[in-house]
């Protein structure tokens, strides 16, 4: 598929690597749709992308709006074609906090939203690209979701994040076996240490010491090259039922 041709729905879209996803879509001549509840963030991402780009706000552990965006979706870019899961937490905390174990609803949050939000937007993204004409391979759509190195070495305090994440990596294979059916690919990208919001606001010590964990290159992944992982993933239509590590060569320590 061509990144013009790409009618795309990103979760998480409006800012970090669904925002940088966003932008190389839009650049490259696409459409997407910004799902996210961050409404100033999404006024301003659509402000900044223009006509080829909107945002609705989706809360992606709803069924109920999830579906409702993907059908927006196929009635103002007159279908789905591409679908790239980048919401999510962080949620860090230990099992066995000094003060409590931790909170059972703090873990199925983290879990529920990381883990079965990104399945909620694969099963109705999914359901929206089988109505689609396939192209000369019989495709008819791809789903990229996003992982983490955390899935293979989390560290201490990432229980809850890296068991979403492991989620993600376990449950791509079998998507898509199963969508093979339809003519849709499903991909997954596990990032490693990236500058994204969440780091801007640490000091700059941190940064740096987390720019020297990561063996070459030396410093922080960009957005944009995540960004770029998903272009060429769309556009080599022989990648499916992968993960893809994006890191660095970073392997996490235990804490």
């Amino acid at each position: 598929m061509q990144l013009n041709q790409v009618k795309a729905i990103i979760t998480g879209g409006v800012s970090g690597l669904g925002l940088a996803v966003a932008r190389k879509v839009v650049a490259s001549g696409g459409q997407a749709l910004l799902l996210d509840i961050n409404d100033e963030a999404g006024a301003s991402a659509a402000a900044e992308l223009g006509d080829a780009a909107a945002y609705r706000r989706t809360d992606v552990t709803s069924e109920s709006e999830v579906e409702a965006a993907v059908a927006a979706a196929v009635e103002w870019m007159g279908a789905v074609n591409v679908a790239v899961n980048c919401a999510g937490v962080i949620g860090a905390g230990r099992v066995l906090g000094r003060e409590a174990p931790m909170a059972l609803d703090f873990f199925a949050k983290v879990i529920q939203i990381n883990l079965v939000g990104s399945f909620n937007v694969c099963k109705a993204a999914g359901a929206a690209m089988e109505a689609n004409a396939p192209d000369e391979d019989g495709g008819r759509g791809v789903i990229i979701s996003t992982a983490s190195v955390a899935a293979y070495e989390g560290q201490i305090g990432q229980a809850a994040y890296s068991a979403s994440k492991a989620g993600i990596v376990g449950m791509t294979l079998p998507i898509a076996r199963e969508f093979t059916r339809i003519g849709v690919r499903v991909m997954a990208i596990a990032p490693g240490i990236f500058h994204t919001p969440m780091v801007d606001g640490m000091p700059d010590h941190i940064q740096d010491a987390l720019a020297a964990s990561i063996p070459f290159p030396s410093r922080l992944g960009q957005p944009e090259e995540f960004a770029d992982l998903v272009a060429h993933i769309v556009e080599n239509g022989y990648f499916n039922g992968e993960t893809i590590r994006l890191d660095g060569a970073v392997r996490l320590q235990p804490k």
